[in-house]
């Protein structure tokens, strides 16, 4: 039987231009965490990395692995050897040509338990995504784990009630957002409270209205794009950390910096989660035989 209580390890950490000593500050820190007591563990969007989406650049193709690979496998040994269950945002190589922004979730005996490929992908300066990534054709997808059944999305994809919901309706009682999110420097003065305030509340919204839990890792620090010495034209991004897992009714448990490397830890408590799902019983009012509109475009 998973447990009715567990632990949620985030790591919030920034990015070299050398993705090896990324992978190992990655490992170094999933250990740290699972010394806190985390009992799930979940990594950045493509953490191996700094965000090399600041340009088009055809040689960075090389950077993606085929999964299972050479990095997958690293992860899954950690995940048995700590017995945990970890979540890893990874560059698919799935075919030459064809490459995904991929989150990979290992259980705690190193079982690849599956993979969620990102649905929805941007396109916007200094967010060039589209170049480098396939769109996701696995759907909205659940996974039994050793603490229980979860679910992950990535990034772009926390804007879209759709994806929550559909995970949430699998059964998933965590949504992890595994995320790469900051401000343009010329913005920030400007737009930068407005823009993190959105982002956090759009997140514990899909909290509130699927009774889930949600946590969420970004990175943190100011990247250019560099990877093995070579960067992105223009002023770069920095990256506005914020992590945090919330619980079913929106109230934020644990929390990150704007600035600095943490690691967060909180408690996921299924009981009060049923307590929220019955005092607020959104799943259950759903209309459902009102909403085959909902995919549609755009109803004229």
């Amino acid at each position: 039987m998973p447990p009715q209580k567990f632990r949620v390890g985030l790591v919030q950490m920034s990015m070299t231009s050398d993705p090896d000593k990324n992978l190992q500050h990655a490992i170094d820190r999933v250990r740290e965490a699972a010394s806190l007591g985390a009992q799930i563990v979940c990594l950045p969007e493509l953490f191996q990395t700094q965000y090399f989406c600041q340009r088009e650049d055809a040689s960075l193709f090389d950077l993606a692995e085929p999964i299972p690979g050479p990095t997958s496998e690293k992860l899954a040994d950690v995940a048995k050897q700590l017995r945990i269950v970890l979540i890893a945002s990874l560059f698919e190589k799935r075919a030459a040509g064809v490459y995904h922004n991929t989150a990979a979730m290992f259980d705690a005996d190193g079982t690849l338990r599956g993979l969620y490929r990102k649905m929805h992908i941007p396109d916007d300066p200094l967010y060039y995504e589209k170049y480098y990534f396939t769109p996701g054709d696995l759907g909205f997808r659940a996974f039994d784990t050793n603490v229980g059944r979860v679910g992950t999305l990535v990034c772009w994809d926390q804007w879209y009630p759709e994806g929550a919901r559909l995970t949430a309706l699998q059964g998933a009682h965590v949504l992890f957002y595994p995320t790469a999110i900051g401000w343009h420097p010329a913005e920030k003065a400007e737009f930068g409270v407005a823009q993190h305030d959105a982002w956090r509340t759009i997140q514990r919204a899909h909290a509130i209205a699927n009774g889930v839990y949600v946590a969420v890792v970004n990175r943190v620090g100011f990247e250019t794009g560099d990877v093995r010495g070579k960067s992105a034209p223009g002023a770069g991004l920095e990256f506005w950390g914020g992590s945090f897992l919330c619980d079913p009714f929106g109230r934020v448990i644990a929390e990150g910096s704007h600035d600095k490397e943490e690691i967060l830890v909180g408690e996921v408590d299924l009981k009060a989660l049923e307590d929220v799902r019955r005092n607020w019983p959104f799943l259950r009012d759903r209309r459902i035989d009102a909403y085959a509109p909902i995919t549609s475009r755009l109803i004229d």
